[in-house]
């Protein structure tokens, strides 16, 4: 776990309490709200400190227009020093699961997740911690860990499946294939399509309706679903984390990444 760090020192996240809810914002629009080493850090702070403050009785998740969040940012997540650091992490003999996955899986309040645009990557992977997700009709959702060569988090392997069903789950991991908000909704990934314009309030009504009930219940209410609907998070993330340090290092990961950052097709050879 990382240090406390005051939430008004953010630099990549925005961070708000209001009437019983907090609201935590991805807050690097320029790069689509992907994901760098602060960002992360941010994000597992931010639910951190939703898990310690007891006037928060319910979360909302989104990302400044115009995605939610697009996955980890490539150029400074999977080249140079930063991919050689994760690769040493990944590698230990049983690696802890992902920080911020951790952080927002073990909120003992109930996460909204207010999906305004691309949700992709690691960024679906965040909607998925989620309990609930209400999407904009401007959403995509995509678990394209395939297309870099690479698994998904635990999000897609741990709460997709529960989430939409196996086969359902399947196709979407193993094809990396991106969908719209309405197939969402059609599989039961997001549970309302809203106007973009209306997603926030809507979300805040939904946030407001919840934490309007009696705190210790909802935080139990929450461990109740999660134990019965998803079982244990440490072991399979650890095993996530453990192949994710032998992917990256593999020819078809560098692949992925060097035909994403040339915009072309990737060539995979299977090593």
């Amino acid at each position: 776990m990382i240090p406390k760090i005051d939430p008004s020192a953010f630099e990549c996240v925005l961070y708000d309490v209001a009437d019983h809810v907090a609201t935590i914002t991805l807050n690097r629009p320029e790069r689509r709200n992907a994901l760098n080493r602060l960002a992360y850090d941010e994000v597992e702070a931010a639910f951190r400190t939703v898990s310690r403050d007891p006037e928060v009785r319910c979360v909302i998740v989104t990302g400044a227009d115009p995605a939610f969040c697009s996955g980890e940012d490539v150029k400074e997540m999977m080249t140079g020093e930063a991919h050689e650091g994760s690769i040493q992490r990944l590698t230990q003999v049983r690696p802890e699961p992902t920080p911020a996955a951790v952080a927002a899986l073990e909120c003992d309040r109930p996460v909204i997740a207010a999906v305004n645009g691309a949700a992709v990557g690691w960024g679906m992977e965040l909607s998925l911690f989620a309990d609930i997700r209400i999407a904009s009709e401007k959403a995509k959702f995509g678990e394209i860990f395939i297309k870099r060569g690479l698994i998904t988090d635990v999000g897609g392997l741990w709460r997709l499946p529960a989430i939409v069903g196996q086969a359902q789950a399947a196709e979407l991991l193993f094809t990396g294939e991106i969908i719209d908000a309405e197939v969402a909704r059609g599989i039961g990934l997001v549970s309302r399509v809203v106007p973009h314009d209306a997603l926030m309030a809507e979300a805040g009504a939904l946030a407001a309706r919840i934490a309007c009930n009696a705190p210790l219940a909802l935080r139990y209410m929450k461990e109740g679903l999660r134990r019965t609907s998803y079982g244990e998070l440490r072991d399979i993330g650890s095993w996530v984390s453990s192949t994710l340090g032998t992917l990256f290092q593999t020819e078809d990961h560098r692949e992925g990444v060097q035909s994403f950052l040339e915009k072309r097709a990737p060539e995979f050879k299977g090593r």
